[in-house]
């Protein structure tokens, strides 16, 4: 939340908020009619003083006629009111300064009457030239007051897109987006922004608020249903309560304030648009006169002022909208990408299931079928092999079925290591001794040192990440190819290497054949070898990175591949 106020102190933190007369046209525009009246009354006064000191200034210094073109004088003031105050003040000091002018000095005074001819055609000519420079000053201050507030507002959205591209949230996003709508129209009546979207179940939520946070606003049920009234037909709706009912809106009560009673406060629902879509509500707390803003998109017209800060209103809104959509769409995105992900691992598992898993339950079924047969009289060696076959198969199906409910346990989370100190060298020829069967006709290459201490491991696990990566290599190997075991200390860990002198693994195999379902592409098996899923690394590496240990592959110079772990090495007197 820090980072975000930043970002909403920077968006509104601008250079012309320090000089009051590049905010006057913008001011001018949230005014209500009752201010708008003050403000022509006043600029009327300021006229109308303005034009008798300049003629009491002349008559008490009898400069007319001495200087015959002293009304010029009346000119500047005049030009100082269209640049300072605008047209209507200085349309009141052209008719004063005309009128004080002809009574005050134009002889005979005190009179409305001129002796000649030539002063009426001069009396003239200043009011038609004081009307036409008031008029031009005029339209050069509001070209400028105008240019000025086009920078502000394209200051403002790029300082919002800004903002909102630095969030990779939603949520701080339309936060930002709320406090943005705050102040940018806070003086068209804006007292307090919210943004309420769908979620997935398409029931409207409150997401973000300028004011008070989103944890402590909560809606109403009349706001509710209003809000999903908005979403469905794209209009903008007043939303009143019934007098003292529904006490949780806050926004229905009237206010004390310098001990002065406002009037009721309402609430716009605004929804935002995304093409022919509205993907979102804008509920906008309104202070008094503010109900002509903002009007609805279809009945603006630019060539009035108030109509043109709807436009720039509804401009905003479509930032808003934009980045709502876009993350709608980068949402939708993850969703489809993770049912594409699930579709082709859920087709993984049922080729697996459907060809390896098979493959053993074939061979238990056939040598429990020879068993059954009545008419054929085995002797008891062949007896033991049909027995032996099915002990084989059996294991091996029951280490394919473990290579799959462990890679579910490790992707959820649930797998444990219940480590314990064991000699690892002891471990290694465990998993040699029950897989004598399929090691038969291989020379096996162990490089294990005498003093190796022991290591603190799961037994179970790391015998089923040696099983799986001997049967790897025997699975891509001749049926004579010898493998090599090396264990060495290497920087307080004990690493475990397995090679083989195979065809080695294709280059940018390398980082993925531990992902699940994963196989080189382009080898071939041994047809007669043990199957595989796909599974066996995977989990390899998810068993390794449970003991806080890390495993890769290479290829080795001489030929071949090299598979490698590490298992953390710790002193038994730290542990205990």
């Amino acid at each position: 939340m820090r980072k975000c106020a930043y970002h909403c102190v920077k968006i509104f933190e601008s250079d012309y908020l320090a000089d009051m007369k590049k905010l006057e046209y913008v001011l001018f525009l949230g005014m209500t009619d009752e201010k708008r009246s003050q403000r022509y009354i006043l600029d009327a006064l300021i006229g109308l003083l303005l034009a008798i000191i300049v003629t009491v200034l002349i008559y008490i210094a009898r400069l007319y006629p001495l200087i015959p073109n002293i009304s010029f004088l009346y000119l500047l003031v005049v030009l100082g009111l269209a640049t300072v105050r605008g047209l209507y003040a200085a349309v009141i000091a052209s008719l004063v300064s005309f009128i004080s002018f002809d009574f005050f000095l134009v002889p005979p005074v005190f009179t409305f009457s001129v002796s000649k001819y030539e002063e009426w055609l001069a009396l003239f000519i200043f009011l038609v030239t004081a009307f036409i420079t008031g008029q031009l000053a005029s339209a050069l201050r509001q070209r400028a007051e105008q240019a000025l507030m086009r920078e502000r507002e394209s200051r403002a959205l790029y300082d919002l897109v800004n903002a909102t591209t630095n969030e990779t949230h939603l949520d701080q996003q339309l936060d930002i987006v709320a406090h943005a709508i705050l102040n940018n129209f806070a003086t068209s009546g804006v007292r307090d922004c919210a943004l309420l979207l769908p979620d997935e179940h398409g029931r409207i939520t409150l997401r973000a608020s300028a004011v008070r946070s989103k944890d402590a606003l909560a809606l109403s049920s009349d706001e509710l249903r209003t809000a999903e009234s908005v979403l469905r037909n794209g209009r903008i709706v007043d939303f009143h309560g019934e007098p003292g009912s529904d006490l949780k809106s806050p926004y229905r009560l009237s206010r004390v304030v310098n001990g002065e009673k406002h009037k009721q406060r309402y609430t716009r629902l605004v929804p935002l648009h995304q093409g022919q879509r509205v993907v979102g509500v804008l509920r906008l707390l309104m202070a008094d006169g503010g109900r002509r803003f903002p009007i609805e998109r279809a009945l603006i017209d630019e060539s009035t002022d108030l109509n043109h800060q709807a436009t720039f209103f509804w401009t905003f809104l479509d930032q808003a909208a934009a980045m709502i959509e876009r993350a709608n769409l980068q949402r939708e995105a993850l969703q489809i990408e993770l049912l594409q992900r699930t579709d082709v691992l859920r087709s993984a598992l049922l080729s697996s299931v459907s060809h390896d898993l098979r493959t053993p339950l074939s061979s238990i079924k056939a040598a429990a079928s020879s068993l059954l047969q009545e008419d054929v009289d085995w002797d008891e060696e062949a007896r033991k092999s049909f027995a032996v076959a099915i002990e084989r198969e059996a294991d091996r199906l029951n280490r394919l079925v473990g290579n799959i409910l462990d890679m579910s346990r490790i992707e959820g989370g649930a797998l444990k290591a219940e480590k314990e100190w064991y000699p690892l060298d002891e471990l290694i020829h465990d998993v040699l001794g029950h897989m004598k069967d399929v090691l038969q006709g291989r020379d096996i290459v162990l490089q294990i040192p005498d003093d190796l201490p022991p290591v603190q491991l799961d037994y179970l696990q790391i015998d089923q990440v040696l099983t799986n990566l001997i049967e790897n290599a025997i699975r891509y190997t001749m049926p004579n190819s010898p493998l090599e075991i090396t264990v060495e200390v290497v920087d307080h860990q004990i690493m475990v290497s397995i090679a083989d002198h195979g065809t080695g693994i294709p280059p940018y195999d390398l980082e993925r054949i531990f992902d699940k379902f994963y196989r080189v592409s382009g080898a071939k098996r041994k047809a007669t070898s043990v199957m595989g899923t796909g599974l066996g690394l995977a989990v390899c590496r998810g068993l390794i990175e449970a003991h806080g240990g890390h495993i890769w592959a290479a290829n080795r110079p001489e030929g071949g591949a090299i598979f490698r772990f590490t298992l953390p090495l710790e002193k038994i007197k730290d542990a205990l």
